[in-house]
C-alpha cells in the first residue's frame, strides 16, 4: 500500500531523515519507534506533504505522491492524526467531524459520522460542546474521529497516548485497534514502545533519522537493544 524509498528530508541545512526505506502493506498496524528527533514525526509529515523530501520517493499504492499538495493526498486515502491533536477550538465536536469530510465528494459522511460516535460515544455526548473545553483524551478522540470522517484507508497517526492518563491511553489503543479491524491500515508513531509493539503488526526503530532496526513487532519485544533502550529493561 505505502512505499517510501531512500526518504531525505531536511530543516535548511540539518538532515532530519536520512534516506530510509519503509512499506506498509493492507491491513497492518506499522509502529515507528524512537526517542525524541529521530524522524518519526517528520517521516508522516512528509508523507502526508506537509514537509517536501529533498529525495526520495512516497508512493501509495504504486502512485507517486511527491509534489502533490496535503488535500490532494487526503482524496487518495490518507489522513493525518498530528501529534498535539490541533482540533479547531473554537468550533463545536460536530463541526470539528464535518471538517474531517471536507474533502469528500460521495455521499458516505453520514454514516462515518455515526461510525465515529459509535468509536467514541463520549463525543457524541459532548457533540456541541467546543472542542477547546474538552478533555486531552477527549480532543485525542475528536482528532482521530476528525481523520475517520476523510474515510482513509492509511491513517497516520502521531502520538496517540501523549499527556494521557493510562486508562485513557488503554482505550485509544483499544480502539485503534477496532479501527484497524474494520479495515484501515495503520502507520503509528508512538513513544510508549511496548504499548506500540503490541498491537503492531511490524516496526521500525528510528536514531536520529536512519533506521537501525525493522522487523516482526513479536521479535522486536524480545531484541535485547530494544528492551534496554525502549522498554527499560536492562
Amino acid at each position: 500500500m505505502l512505499e517510501v524509498r531512500d526518504l531525505l528530508v531536511s530543516y535548511g541545512e540539518i538532515r532530519a531523515v536520512k534516506g530510509i526505506s519503509l512499506n506498509v502493506a493492507a491491513g497492518e498496524i506499522v509502529a515507528l519507534l524512537g526517542s525524541n528527533g529521530a524522524g518519526k514525526t517528520t517521516t508522516l509529515k512528509t508523507v502526508s506533504g506537509l514537509l517536501a523530501p529533498r529525495s526520495g520517493e512516497i508512493l501509495f499504492d504504486g502512485e507517486s505522491l511527491r509534489g502533490m499538495p496535503p488535500h490532494l493526498i487526503v482524496r487518495k486515502g490518507i489522513a493525518h492524526v498530528p501529534e498535539g491533536r490541533h482540533v479547531f477550538n473554537r468550533l463545536t465536536v460536530w463541526e470539528n467531524l464535518e471538517m474531517g469530510a471536507y474533502a469528500r465528494s460521495d455521499a458516505g459522511a453520514a454514516a462515518d459520522l455515526d461510525r465515529v460516535f459509535v468509536l467514541f460515544p463520549r463525543l457524541w455526548e459532548r457533540r456541541r460542546q467546543r472542542a477547546g473545553t474538552l478533555s486531552g483524551g477527549e480532543q485525542q478522540m475528536l482528532a482521530i474521529g476528525r481523520a475517520l470522517m476523510a474515510n482513509p484507508r492509511l491513517l497516520l497517526l502521531d502520538e496517540p497516548s501523549m499527556g494521557l492518563a493510562p486508562v485513557l491511553v488503554e482505550q485509544i489503543f483499544e480502539t485503534v485497534q477496532r479501527i484497524n479491524r474494520q479495515g484501515t491500515t495503520v502507520l503509528l508513531v508512538e513513544q510508549n514502545a511496548a504499548l506500540a509493539l503490541e498491537v503492531a503488526t511490524r516496526a521500525y526503530v528510528l536514531e536520529t533519522g536512519t533506521i537501525v532496526l525493522s522487523g516482526a513487532a513479536a521479535d522486536l519485544v524480545r531484541h535485547e537493544d530494544v528492551r534496554r533502550a525502549y522498554l527499560g529493561e536492562i
